[in-house]
């Protein structure tokens, strides 16, 4: 009877409230409108002429014309300075549906097993993997100053071949903040694309590898080899489009081939393949200098196309154009390091800071040494 008193106390006391809730609900929500609508307009504004003359830049690039400093957005977006949208005190119409957790390494192997049967053969130690990957690495024409500047700022210079994006460290309650995953951190949506593109080149190299193995190890890589041809095969089910891609990576078959990361003798390859591509790209493009770690760090972490366009700038517009011109809206304004370093001379200069910062820890020294 008492614990029925008390909430029934509590209920009537919850409801003589609302109304006053609501009114206050409602003043600050005009308050916030009456800041936060011309801000959107603004805003809304400076990122179309973002689009806008990215995809100018992109026309005058096809028709060989020179880039200059106007083809760019030369002022920064602006900041929202009011005050913050107030919280509804009205119960939701409908209860808020959790987010499913990201996947994680354990997922990548149920899944794996599940759908391919097939379980990576996993490094002996950490060394193992580093002196395969440095092995392809350099046969591919990557650096070791690249691949271990970029290794100490993807991985935080510490990282195993199994790091993934918010598990670096073993910090209790650490949760995954993406697929990101490996000395490069690709996400599902890279494998992906690697393999729709690559796949037969990955092939060629596995049955290189089982002719000149014999015995149980030529055995395991003929194995191999007939289940990246079904991921091959599987990942061509949609178009080559980083959106089909993306979704592809959402799906059990998708989280599957990710495992292929942890593989000794695709992994290496694949966190290879992610770097070699942005290189060619430039290539392509006719920037044929050696991209610093910074620099292809940069078509790393923007894309290719977007980090190209950084590079291929000279130093004098690196310093007064806004890295706000490389991004879409969204994922600027999740990224405070580019907020913070707001030119493009500033952005790789961070870069370089953090890769001089942790290009002394243990695990990138040891990577240093497997060149």
């Amino acid at each position: 009877m008492a614990a029925a008193a008390i909430a029934a106390t509590l209920s009537s006391a919850v409801l003589a409230q609302t109304p006053q809730q609501i009114a206050d609900y409602r003043r600050k929500l005009a308050e916030y409108t009456a800041v936060r609508q011309p801000f959107d307009e603004a805003a809304s504004s400076y990122w179309t002429a973002i689009g806008d003359k990215r995809r100018a830049r992109n026309a005058k690039r096809r028709n060989g014309e020179t880039i200059v400093a106007e083809d760019y957005v030369l002022t920064q977006p602006p900041v929202y300075t009011g005050p913050p949208k107030p919280v509804d005190p009205s119960p939701p119409e409908k209860p808020t549906k959790p987010r499913a957790p990201l996947p994680v390494v354990a997922d990548f192997l149920s899944q794996a097993q599940e759908h391919f049967h097939f379980t990576p053969r996993k490094p002996a130690t950490e060394i193992d993997y580093k002196r395969a990957y440095a092995r392809v690495a350099s046969s591919y024409g990557l650096t070791r100053d690249q691949a271990v500047r970029i290794y100490s700022f993807e991985s935080g210079g510490n990282g195993k071949y199994d790091v993934q994006a918010g598990l670096e460290g073993n910090r209790p309650g650490a949760r995954a903040i993406s697929t990101a995953l490996g000395y490069n951190q690709l996400l599902t949506t890279n494998t992906i694309g690697l393999l729709t593109e690559h796949g037969g080149l990955i092939l060629k190299a596995l049955h290189e590898k089982a002719h000149q193995a014999s015995g149980a190890q030529k055995a395991e890589l003929q194995r191999k080899a007939a289940v990246v041809q079904q991921m091959v095969t599987f990942c061509k089910t949609v178009p080559n489009q980083w959106s089909a891609h993306e979704k592809l990576g959402v799906t059990p078959r998708g989280i599957a081939v990710h495992a292929l990361n942890l593989d000794i003798d695709v992994g290496p390859l694949l966190q290879t393949l992610k770097l070699t591509d942005s290189v060619n790209f430039a290539k392509r493009k006719g920037y044929n200098a050696l991209l610093t770690a910074a620099e292809l760090e940069m078509m790393n972490l923007t894309g290719d196309g977007n980090g190209f366009d950084m590079v291929s700038m000279p130093q004098a517009m690196r310093a007064i154009v806004p890295t706000s011109n490389f991004f879409q809206r969204n994922g600027y304004e999740r990224n405070p390091v580019a907020i913070r370093n707001n030119t493009v001379a500033k952005l790789l200069a961070a870069t370089d800071a953090r890769m001089d910062n942790q290009i002394n820890l243990q695990g990138a020294k040891e990577l240093a040494a497997a060149f």
